[in-house]
């Protein structure tokens, strides 16, 4: 998540939600902690009000999305796609107790790490046919992520292995609708070939592996392709 700015700086000084926990990150909509809870390390991450919102309306939203991740989560490893397990929901402050995969690495930082090295690069192009892979089954249970990035997908070590794990489902949905199917692929394709330069073919690649993985890609693909075309008419535009 990126970097907080004045409001929630302004949330910061407030004490974590449980005991012993260490402030990690803070996003714009969340901050996420590291410590243990019942005895096994864990990641929490404390969605905080926004204070230009009713606070009714903000309570809302809170919990409609605190819930909605809970439930991705757990559709996600319902359906033998890796993903944190969730150890608890606390739908009064709005928390997520979640495992922490210990001695991950994101994607993004492999990926960079790879190209940076200058080492062979073929262990990239499996990655990528590997997130196509649980992209298709993702979008089969017809889950839309809403924030595919490189930064919001781990690999649990050894990294060599790409044993994948998808995060950050605050944005996610359920949808049978191949446009949103393909907002999806597109929202990844324009993080991902802005974030790691010089890599379409890797990107052909996982949508190769997508296409052939999911047995409802067509009018998915068919749709990122039309969505790609507004996409450029905008850039024309202005």
């Amino acid at each position: 998540m990126a970097g907080g700015g004045g409001e929630a700086g302004a949330c910061a000084v407030s004490p974590p939600p449980l005991q012993g926990l260490q402030l990690v990150q803070q996003g714009a909509e969340a901050r996420l902690y590291r410590g243990r809870f019942l005895g096994r390390a864990a990641v929490v991450k404390l969605r905080f009000p926004k204070r230009y919102r009713h606070p009714a309306l903000e309570e809302r939203l809170s919990r409609r999305r605190t819930a909605q991740e809970a439930r991705a989560l757990l559709r996600c490893r319902r359906a033998g796609i890796s993903a944190p397990v969730v150890y608890f929901v606390d739908y009064i402050s709005n928390c997520i107790y979640l495992e922490d995969i210990i001695g991950s690495t994101t994607v993004r930082d492999y990926i960079t790490s790879v190209q940076q090295s200058g080492k062979d690069t073929s262990n990239l192009f499996l990655l990528a046919e590997k997130i196509g892979e649980v992209l298709a089954r993702m979008h089969d249970e017809d889950l839309i992520h809403g924030d595919l990035t490189t930064s919001n997908m781990l690999l649990r070590p050894p990294v060599e292995e790409l044993d994948l794990v998808l995060i950050d489902f605050g944005l996610s949905f359920i949808s049978g609708l191949p446009e949103d199917k393909g907002v999806d692929l597109y929202v990844l394709e324009k993080a991902f070939l802005s974030t790691h330069p010089n890599t379409d073919t890797l990107f052909e690649a996982l949508l190769k592996k997508y296409s052939t993985t999911s047995k409802k890609s067509s009018p998915v693909i068919k749709k990122l392709d039309e969505v790609r075309l507004r996409g450029r008419k905008r850039s024309m535009v202005g």
